[in-house]
């Protein structure tokens, strides 16, 4: 991995972050964002990182399913580690960052990163799918960039009809092989391929989209609740808008590219709650920031936590349950190798050269 790259995108997004967020608070008028926040009802606090929890625990099991349909075996503490390293690099551009945990795949279970990354190229194209599902709730009603949904609909469809086009992809891929600069990566490309066709099969594809729905849905209630905390009336309406803001807003983010939707999923966030639920520009920047600061800002947090543990473990190397295992057997085997060949003397033989191996003692300068 080009360490000195991600560094250098993790500084810019940072940057980026700061320049985001201080436009977000003075559009919302500093003063009176932070009364407003003053008054927000922090007893919500718990509950929304928990439905923050809840989408990462979910999208957790996608993963181990994943890994199931690739047949990569990895011990479940190791494997949430990894998973949620992998939030640590969320404010990569396009979450790029993320296939550190292909990295860290290949550090654990020595699977080429050709082989898993698909993983991760599934999981957002599920998340995709499962986010345009749950924008379409508030589509009808409010009829809001639905041709940009649209688009994003046709483009992640297309990508899977031809990953399914197994004679047109492999087709694809001969041709591709015979330009000089595709031959040296040849193997690696149809390594990615045919993961990717095990993963995006109607079938898992289906149950990982499911998964994203119940998922993705914790973080729009979580929504809900910044919303109700910050004084605006409870009602399905609001849960219905919370939804739609939510999802198309994550939805123009990714599809930015920018570094943890930055800027774009703001924008878009800060603009929707004003034109569906409230005109106050103050209560739509606090909003925006509180929610951000719940998803986006917690989950890099625990990302980290998260990488640092992992880490810890392997320089340590504490033992996983089928790593303690093979230690446990090897010596036994290596123990019966060493009896089993040694040569069995008589006993009358091993006195007899006991008794005319000179042997020779030191007294001073004497031998006796």
């Amino acid at each position: 991995m080009h360490i000195r790259k991600i560094r250098t995108s993790i500084v810019f997004s940072l940057v980026l972050a700061f320049v985001v967020t201080t436009a977000v608070a003075l559009y919302a008028d500093i003063p009176q964002m932070l009364g407003a926040l003053a008054h927000f009802r922090w007893v919500y606090l718990p509950l929304i990182l928990a439905l923050t929890l809840f989408n990462y625990v979910c999208r957790f099991f996608k993963w181990q399913y994943f890994l199931k349909r690739l047949e990569v075996h990895v011990p479940w503490m190791k494997s949430l580690l990894i998973f949620l390293s992998g939030l640590s690099m969320a404010i990569t551009p396009g979450k790029v960052g993320e296939l550190l945990k292909s990295y860290l795949l290949k550090s654990t279970t020595g699977a080429p990163i050709s082989r898993t990354s698909p993983i991760i190229v599934a999981e957002r194209l599920s998340d995709g799918l499962a986010m345009l599902i749950l924008a379409t709730t508030g589509l009808a009603l409010y009829r809001f960039n639905w041709a940009v949904l649209l688009i994003l609909l046709l483009v992640g469809v297309a990508g899977i009809l031809l990953i399914q086009n197994r004679t047109l992809s492999l087709a694809i891929l001969s041709s591709g092989e015979r330009l000089p600069f595709m031959a040296r990566i040849a193997h690696l490309v149809r390594a990615f391929y045919e993961s990717s066709y095990t993963l995006l099969q109607w079938r898992p594809l289906l149950l990982a989209v499911s998964i994203g729905v119940i998922s993705w849905s914790g973080e729009c209630v979580a929504l809900y609740f910044v919303f109700t905390g910050l004084g605006i009336a409870p009602s399905p309406d609001l849960l219905l808008k919370s939804t739609f803001i939510l999802s198309v807003s994550s939805l123009i983010g990714s599809a930015s590219g920018l570094p943890g939707g930055l800027g774009t999923a703001d924008g878009s966030m800060l603009g929707l709650t004003r034109l569906l639920v409230t005109t106050s520009a103050t209560l739509g920047g606090a909003a925006t920031l509180l929610i951000r600061l719940c998803t986006l800002w917690f989950g890099l947090g625990l990302g980290v936590v998260a990488l640092l543990i992992f880490r810890a473990t392997q320089h340590t190397g504490i033992p996983m349950k089928e790593d303690s295992e093979e230690e446990n057997t090897a010596p036994g085997l290596e123990h019966e190798t060493t009896n089993s060949t040694l040569p069995t003397l008589p006993v009358s033989e091993r006195q007899r050269g006991l008794e005319s191996a000179p042997v020779t003692a030191r007294n001073g300068d004497k031998a006796i």
